[in-house]
């Protein structure tokens, strides 16, 4: 890919937490339309580098570039501007309220307005989520449920829906797949080809190498809070798997020379 295509370029990232160096002068590049992973042991600096790009964290040094400009990013508002959107872990979603109150949460449609009192479009909510949970095929009987009643793998999809809707051009998944069962984890996967075929550009953290295999175009492989890796996902799992492990367990590091400085 040319590199006119990148949407995303994070460049020399460094974040300090006291005397620990979390990010080591961390490069990366995702492109338009394309799944990247982002794998590594705990602690090497994956969710760390997100919360940056995510605004929940302020880097100590480098540079991020969002379709070639330099974008400042101080917090998740500024991140949000950008359009970059992050599905958390947990979700992050609002048990009592039913699905089309999710994806509009904060983002409500407001039918009118007289000062602090609002009244919200709740047909226009729902009409609007009808149309999202469709487009991507997400499996859910019903916009009106309430989440409390959804299997796992509905409310990660739901997740996932919320951070689309409003033309998110950067879709963070942290961990999209854990704790979930085989078959929910299948549409989840699915729902990120889905995605992609809409053009998205996706960055999936996870210590799931299967599902990095399934779905993503690239892989990078952060050690100790360096990049150790940057490779297309390309081979049979066994393959991939046994390289990425090496990377993680420092059997091999393809940026040695590029070792980082204080």
């Amino acid at each position: 890919m040319s590199a006119q295509s990148s949407i995303v370029e994070m460049q020399n990232i460094k974040k300090y937490f006291g005397a620990v160096r979390a990010l080591r002068g961390v490069d990366l590049t995702l492109h338009r339309g394309e799944v990247l992973g982002l794998v590594g042991d705990n602690a090497a600096g994956k969710s760390t580098l997100m919360k940056v790009l995510s605004g929940a964290y302020s880097p100590d040094e480098g540079q991020i570039l969002i379709e070639g400009a330099r974008a400042h990013i101080a917090n998740p508002d500024d991140s949000r501007r950008q359009g970059i959107e992050m599905v958390y872990q947990d979700f992050a979603l609002a048990n009592n309220l039913d699905v089309a109150s999710n994806v509009f949460l904060g983002r409500e449609v407001v039918r009118w307005q007289l000062g602090p009192l609002r009244i919200m479009n709740k047909r226009a909510m729902e009409d609007l989520a009808r149309d999202l949970v469709a487009r991507l095929k997400i499996d859910i009987e019903s916009v009106r449920l309430k989440v409390e009643n959804l299997s796992g793998g509905q409310r990660q999809a739901v997740a996932i829906g919320r951070a689309t809707a409003f033309d998110a051009k950067v879709i963070i998944m942290d961990e999209p797949t854990a704790a979930l069962s085989v078959a929910a984890i299948s549409k989840v996967l699915d729902l990120v080809r889905e995605l992609k075929a809409h053009g998205c550009s996706i960055i999936i953290i996870s210590h799931r190498l299967e599902d990095i295999h399934a779905v993503c175009d690239r892989v990078i492989v952060l050690r100790q809070g360096r990049k150790v890796a940057d490779r297309p996902v390309i081979g049979d799992i066994h393959e991939f798997r046994e390289q990425i492990v090496a990377y993680m367990v420092g059997a091999k590091d393809d940026f040695a020379t590029e070792m980082d400085q204080p």
